[in-house]
């Protein structure tokens, strides 16, 4: 059944991936200013201070500009030379070995390029989910336990400010507060590292490498605690009340034992099956402006660039990675489904 089911579900990612890819790819054909465009603009704009420094030596004439034999040469330098739909099953075709070109504006391989922002974003993904889940859950919990108290309305009180408080707007404050503006010098400006970072001992290194984290992770971290903490809290709340916590007690159980032993296992069920997606999603939760904010290089901010310059290669193929990704995190989540609640059935989960 477990098989059969994955197979199933396998299955239904081709058609899902390539409609995402094929939605991307049209877009990608009407937007204004292409490579081309960019390029045709770049040598007239360097054309007064002598050859244009693009690898295409001799395509502009001065006052003539480009006539229709040197355009045809810059759209078979990208491509551009073949109709759109055999560009496209071309695409997809290199796409299922992971052949996903090379970057019009940074010149190198798109997986190579990836693969170097990839330890920025991991950096600020992993440690906000991490922390995220660390401190939501047992806030979540106690919030449940004293549903009502001062407790409970103080810290729903703050969560809700700071999930109000856009990411970057606390990036901005914190930075002043804390960067070295016109109050206190506790924390770097930029970076992940400091610029002699490769000259310090081992711990030396893990420290500035955390020390690098606090503000950006603060940053992100408030923003994101409310959404778990009171999906915690409400899960908790719910199973509470539930008849055989009552019976329980009747029975004679300590609430201790009534809420690790029943209700944790029942409770933590939504909150433990976004595990597979969160995780995978911290490969790509860079915030753009965190990036920016923070000088951090990761593929938040690559992604935008790419967008900006119209390094199609680089939006395409960082669109399907992620894509791919999601859709085996949704598989993971609902094999988990399962596998924490035997209740529920393979058959079931979708309906």
């Amino acid at each position: 059944m477990l098989t059969r089911y994955i197979f199933s579900r396998l299955l239904l990612m081709i058609p899902t991936l390539f409609g995402v890819m094929l939605v991307a790819f049209i877009i990608t054909q009407f937007v204004p200013g292409g490579p081309v465009e960019q390029l045709i603009s770049e040598l007239k704009g360097q054309n007064k201070q002598g050859e244009a420094s693009t690898g295409v030596e001799g395509l502009y004439r001065g006052a003539t500009g480009l006539d229709a034999k040197r355009i045809a040469e810059l759209k078979a330098l990208y491509g551009f030379d073949k109709p759109a739909p055999e560009r496209f099953f071309l695409m997809v075709q290199n796409y299922v070995f992971f052949e996903l070109g090379e970057s019009y504006f940074y010149h190198q391989s798109v997986i190579d390029l990836i693969l170097a922002k990839l330890p920025v974003s991991l950096s600020i993904g992993l440690w906000t989910f991490f922390l995220t889940y660390l401190i939501a859950i047992p806030l979540g919990i106690s919030k449940a336990l004293h549903d009502g108290s001062a407790f409970d309305i103080t810290t729903s009180t703050l969560i809700l400010i700071g999930y109000a408080t856009p990411s970057f707007v606390l990036g901005v404050f914190l930075l002043v507060l804390f960067g070295g503006g016109s109050f206190f010098n506790l924390f770097p400006l930029r970076g992940l590292i400091s610029d002699h970072w490769d000259s310090l001992p081992l711990m030396a290194k893990i420290t500035d490498y955390l020390w690098h984290l606090v503000l950006p992770i603060t940053a992100l971290l408030v923003t994101n605690l409310a959404l778990m903490t009171f999906l915690t809290k409400n899960s908790f709340l719910a199973e509470i009340k539930q008849q055989y916590v009552i019976t329980a007690l009747a029975n004679g159980l300590t609430p201790n034992a009534i809420l690790y032993r029943h209700v944790f296992r029942n409770a933590i069920i939504p909150i433990a099956t976004s595990f597979p997606t969160a995780f995978v999603t911290a490969f790509f939760s860079g915030s753009l402006l965190i990036e920016t904010i923070f000088s951090l290089d990761g593929l938040g901010l690559l992604a935008y660039q790419s967008i900006i310059q119209r390094d199609y290669p680089v939006v395409l193929g960082s669109l399907y990675i992620f894509t791919l990704l999601s859709l085996f995190a949704k598989l993971l989540t609902d094999i988990s489904y399962v596998l924490i609640d035997p209740r529920i059935q393979y058959g079931s989960i979708n309906q």
